[in-house]
């Protein structure tokens, strides 16, 4: 884990304003209440770390993550429906995770939804722990949702 992925080998690249439409079909597909376009467009003017992943020039996943005084937080990670389960959002998990060491980040957050076991299995398997809760945090169909708030504390890189 000490280099960084190959970018031409795994399909991994940097996300630009016109991977928007390919990531609203995933961003629609997976949630009931999707970010918008201009979410995506705000994240990538404002120099957050936006990343796809992408097979045959088709776009299949995508992770943004912003950094800030030697802190991160992930704000998604998101695989279209077919190819959950396969590695890929661990491929994305563990590149956000070596770009932020290589930026001296000393701490990295998230959160998750309670019901979302898979993305919480795959937050502790990288060393993510729960640190606490924000009530009614995400939308829901049936009101709101909690947020399970994860950190983990990321070694130097040498």
């Amino acid at each position: 884990m000490s280099a960084m992925l190959n970018t031409a080998k795994d399909g991994l690249r940097p996300m630009f304003e016109e991977d928007i439409a390919a990531v609203m079909a995933i961003e629609t597909a997976v949630y009931d209440f999707p970010w918008t376009g201009g979410i995506f467009s705000d994240c990538m003017q404002v120099g957050y770390s936006c990343w796809v992943y992408q097979e045959t020039g088709k776009i299949l996943a995508y992770g943004i993550m912003s950094i800030a005084a030697r802190e991160g937080h992930i704000l998604t990670i998101v695989v279209q429906p077919e190819r959950q389960g396969q590695g890929i959002g661990n491929m994305l998990l563990l590149h956000l995770l070596q770009i932020a060491r290589r930026q001296q980040v000393e701490k990295m957050f998230l959160e998750v939804r309670p019901s979302n076991h898979a993305a919480i299995a795959l937050y502790k398997k990288a060393g993510f722990s729960p640190i606490g809760r924000r009530p009614d945090y995400y939308p829901a169909s049936h009101g709101r949702e909690d947020a399970i708030v994860m950190a983990q504390d990321l070694p130097e890189l040498n």
